[in-house]
């Protein structure tokens, strides 16, 4: 639950194949300011990161989080959770969002964690020159599928065909359980978020939304343009297997890929390495965390 410092706007959109289609913008102002940030979360997830949020109110920027489409406090009854066609189906929202925040704000930076740093980048790229979003800071954005180089080239045209066909056919694939337990209180970690819309057993991958990511992928790859200063962050460490050490490294992706394809996104981009840093960099232990934000306070104070 957030507190009663916290608003939630509903969003409506166009219905699609599954009938009607919302999304929640969560807001909390900071009185007096025309800065504003807007986080966007990743795969699985919703926003529940409040400590965030004081993160940035403390430093003058209202806080606005968006919970996307069957998301979180989006997701509907009649929908396929977390299910997308392309990650361009989530632009609407981003654009209604930043319609309302720069109602009031002057400077808005994004903040998109994962896959929703993915589509953050994509969308920065889409509404370049518009003078829209004055920065982006991407916490472990999903730049690359996290398997072998022979799998992904095997696996990337075989799902483009399949998923032609059957794009909400599950595939075995998603979230770690091991990396939910060690962030849940209730587990090994310390934060309280509700397990029925972040369940340590995920939500399934399905063939249509493994292309459309595939799809995104390909486009940074290839080379975005993003016309702000982009800050991205990654651990130093990847995290594999049943026995690894989950509170000390992003056992969701490959760090080492994140930053490497983070020099795709633009010509102003500062890749920084978190040590012991979780796949959800503000979610680590409390040291280093405070490492994220010294890190986050720094860029923000040089280029916003």
């Amino acid at each position: 639950m957030l507190g009663a410092d916290y608003e939630a706007i509903r969003l409506t959109l166009d219905d699609d194949a599954e009938g009607e289609v919302v999304a929640t913008l969560v807001r909390r102002p900071c009185p007096g300011s025309r800065r504003a940030v807007l986080y966007i979360h990743g795969f699985v997830d919703y926003f529940f990161q409040t400590h965030l949020a004081d993160f940035y109110v403390e430093r003058g920027y209202s806080f606005y989080a968006l919970d996307l489409r069957k998301y979180g406090r989006s997701l509907l009854d009649h929908q396929t959770p977390n299910f997308a066609h392309s990650m361009s189906d989530y632009f609407p929202e981003i654009d209604e969002a930043v319609r309302l925040i720069r109602e009031d704000n002057d400077t808005l930076l994004v903040n998109g964690h994962s896959t929703g740093g993915l589509v953050a980048a994509l969308w920065a790229d889409r509404v370049r020159g518009q003078g829209l979003v004055d920065g982006l800071f991407l916490n472990s954005p999903f730049l690359e599928l996290n398997v072998p180089t022979g799998v992904r080239r095997t696996l990337a045209p075989v799902v483009r065909a399949l998923a032609k066909g059957r794009p909400k056919m599950a595939v075995p694939a998603g979230v770690s359980r091991s990396y939910v337990h060690s962030i849940h209180r209730d587990h090994d970690g310390e934060w309280d978020f509700d397990l029925t819309w972040k369940p340590a057993e995920g939500f399934g991958v399905r063939l249509g939304w493994l292309a459309a990511i595939i799809k995104a992928q390909r486009q940074v790859k290839a080379g975005l343009d993003i016309d702000v200063p982009v800050l991205v962050m990654a651990s130093t460490t990847t995290v594999r297997g049943r026995n690894g050490d989950y509170s000390n490294g992003d056992g969701v992706l490959n760090a080492d890929d994140i930053a490497r394809w983070s020099t795709r996104l633009g010509r102003h981009v500062t890749c920084v390495r978190v040590e012991s840093g979780l796949h959800d960099l503000v979610l680590s232990a409390a040291p280093v965390r405070a490492k994220v934000f010294e890190e986050l306070d720094r860029w923000l104070t040089a280029y916003l």
